[in-house]
């Protein structure tokens, strides 16, 4: 296989994820699912990005997803189906990031030849993807690609976020975190969501969070203070190096030049998109 400079492929998927996922706090995605009454942002998220695995349970979402209540995910799956079959919102959700990529990078950027040279360097990634055990990018992979560059590229650039998030859930379960402690050790790790964020997005509340933060302390990765310890510390480290490990594949099938320009386009673009706004300020932090 193709040789890369050491976390070539996170640098990649960093900037990619920018793309991907800015369109969870974008007013469009709520202006295109409001019409049909899916207005809770929860409900419109997990809307979203379930819809490609069809019109599934709460079992089959709170499994795939790994890290929010799985009370909190009933309240709205697979009710909201009812509301809006998965074939009605994945329509919804490409008119919502149409909307927003051109709103956050302009016309201009959307419609020059480097937004095209960016999509199928992404798409040629994708090649380099597996299907088997990651079921959030397979059900992404059996997606048409749309025609428009600037949405062919937030296709790849979602087949190859939920390519490393179904990695990334395999070694969590490996290391004996739970959901809700995988998100306490990131969060300490200064990389995660903040805690607000976490227990206003994911259905956990701060008895469920002090409970996991007690039982990491027992184990010996966070100390008294919140803060990892050494082996804390070093265990999100081997969590991303091993993440990273199980998710080089796309990016050895692009090649050391391919993967440098696309980091280095969709680089650009995430810059733009995060200037623009795109994402809370607090999102992110131990705060």
């Amino acid at each position: 296989m193709t040789s890369l400079p050491e976390r070539a492929g996170r640098r990649c998927h960093t900037a990619l994820n920018a793309l991907h996922s800015c369109l969870y706090f974008s007013p469009d995605r709520g202006k295109e699912l409001a019409p049909y009454g899916v207005e809770d942002p929860t409900a419109g998220y997990l809307a979203l990005r379930a819809a490609p695995l069809g019109a599934v349970g709460a079992g089959a979402v709170t499994a795939a997803f790994y890290n929010f209540n799985h009370a909190l995910v009933s309240r709205f799956v697979p009710e909201i189906w009812e509301f809006a079959s998965p074939n009605t919102v994945l329509a919804a959700r490409l008119r919502a990031v149409d909307a927003t990529l051109r709103r956050l990078l302009g016309e201009e950027a959307v419609a020059a030849p480097e937004m095209a040279e960016a999509a199928r360097l992404a798409l040629r990634a994708a090649e380099g993807c597996d299907r088997a055990g990651r079921p959030l990018y397979a059900a992404q992979a059996d997606l048409p690609v749309p025609e428009a560059p600037h949405l062919a590229l937030w296709h790849a650039a979602t087949m190859l976020r939920e390519h490393r998030g179904d990695g990334h859930i395999a070694l969590l379960q490996h290391a004996e975190l739970d959901p809700l402690e995988a998100l306490v050790t990131h969060t300490s790790s200064g990389h995660g969501m903040a805690p607000t964020w976490v227990l206003a997005t994911r259905g956990h509340n701060q008895q469920d969070w002090t409970a996991a933060r007690r039982r990491l302390v027992e184990r010996g990765l966070l100390g008294e203070d919140g803060e990892l310890t050494e082996r804390g510390g070093a265990l999100r480290k081997e969590l991303e190096a091993e993440t990273d490990r199980l998710d080089a594949r796309p990016y050895q099938h692009l090649g050391a030049e391919g993967t440098a320009r696309l980091t280095e386009l969709a680089g650009g673009y995430a810059r733009t998109v995060i200037s623009s706004g795109a994402f809370p300020p607090d999102l992110f932090g131990k705060g």
